[in-house]
């Protein structure tokens, strides 16, 4: 499992981490198969409906109660609207080539997040904002500089925990960032929930914790998720780890990307595991408790999971963007177990009429393949 288990731990100077958490394993996407959702003998659920096809980078996806579809596509900056019997409607656009995702709806009301960018292609400014009844779209919080301010994880030591100064002093830090480093100042809002009294929760995954946002805007940390602990395999001296770090561990950051409230009152949220949980499965689900921020990891081994919701009966439904299904982890239980196959499964969402979900995200064009058309779907599970 572990011959490649430092080829993502590229990370240069400041950045830390790979900071659009899918675009950077879009080349070994893009060369899976394109197959789509397998046929239902094959798989718990029932034959899919796609209700939208030609999207780019469909990350993220909200239901309103109408049954109207929302769907981000996120490198194009663009929030689209897709209702029956028409064709899709792009309600924003970003100028500038500002990212939009995290979209959710709550009666009506639409939010969403925008991200911005530097020169690098690292994020430099972040908000979550809301799209007015008059159409009018407003900004209901400055998360960068909410994160500039408080750094939520700056007391939280990624990489190799107590690694000796020695040791440290072997440690290929121009192939793999520094041996150990605390949360630094990163921002990038990729999932919003609206829940009943108005507030929002973000899952940042650059900042790696959770926020709630009141109506007013007022920001504050509900939790920050705790890394992804990996031990150093022998063979990681083959990548350049010095020997001495074999047989220690290495705490990757956590990289939330979805949030969805269960009927406990306690959130759960899909984290990815840092820049490795690209190329293995790392990647799990916490409850939250939303009032003291305690967490506890409800599911591990999950491989890139960036969608997750609850159905009424409080089953949970998660994609693996990089494992190829969608997953249903039953209610009392947590085994995981394959609800369908999809090729690069995203969003998730559960409502009266089924599970929705996207897949195909990043079909597309690439700087490999400029010219492909984009592939990406939203699909529907049930009548």
């Amino acid at each position: 499992m572990w011959p490649g288990w430092a080829s993502d731990q590229t990370h240069q100077g400041g950045t830390m981490r790979r900071t659009r958490i899918v675009a950077a394993a879009s080349s070994l996407a893009l060369a899976a198969s394109a197959a789509a959702i397998m046929p239902a003998g094959q798989a718990a659920a029932p034959e899919p409906k796609t209700l939208a096809k030609g999207l780019t980078s469909p990350l993220t996806a909200a239901i309103d109660d109408d049954g109207t579809a929302y769907v981000t596509q996120n490198f194009t900056g663009k929030l689209t609207r897709i209702r029956k019997g028409k064709k899709p409607k792009v309600v924003y656009a970003t100028k500038g080539g500002n990212e939009v995702g995290g979209v959710s709806v709550f009666h009506g009301k639409l939010v969403f997040t925008e991200t911005a960018s530097d020169a690098e292609g690292n994020p430099s400014k972040s908000w979550v904002k809301w799209i007015a009844p008059s159409g009018k779209v407003k900004t209901l919080a400055n998360i960068r500089a909410f994160e500039n301010k408080k750094n939520p994880d700056k007391k939280v030591t990624y990489g190799v925990r107590g690694i000796s100064d020695a040791c440290a002093a072997q440690w290929p830090t121009a192939d793999l960032g520094p041996a150990s480093y605390q949360g630094i100042p990163d921002s990038h809002p990729y999932a919003t929930l609206q829940v009943d009294e108005g507030t929002v929760f973000v899952a940042d995954a650059g900042m790696n914790a959770v926020l709630a946002i009141s109506p007013k805007g007022k920001i504050r940390t509900v939790a920050v998720l705790p890394p992804a602990a990996v031990p150093i395999p022998p063979n990681a001296t083959e990548m350049g780890v010095p020997q001495c770090a074999v047989g220690l561990t290495y705490y990757s950051e956590s990289v939330p990307t979805d949030l969805a409230l269960g009927s406990d009152k306690r959130l759960y949220v899909t984290t990815e595991g840092g820049g490795l949980g690209e190329q293995f499965p790392l990647g799990a689900i916490h409850k939250v408790n939303i009032k003291t921020g305690k967490t506890k990891q409800v599911v591990g081994g999950l491989f890139g999971p960036v969608g997750i919701a609850i159905a009424g009966n409080d089953d949970m439904y998660v994609s693996q963007l990089f494992g190829g299904k969608i997953s249903r982890i039953k209610h009392g239980t947590t085994k995981v177990k394959t609800y369908a196959k999809a090729n690069l499964p995203a969003a998730v969402e559960w409502t009266a009429d089924g599970l929705y979900a996207t897949v195909d995200v990043l079909v597309g064009p690439s700087p490999d393949t400029p010219t492909a058309k984009p592939g990406g779907k939203l699909i529907r599970f049930g009548s």
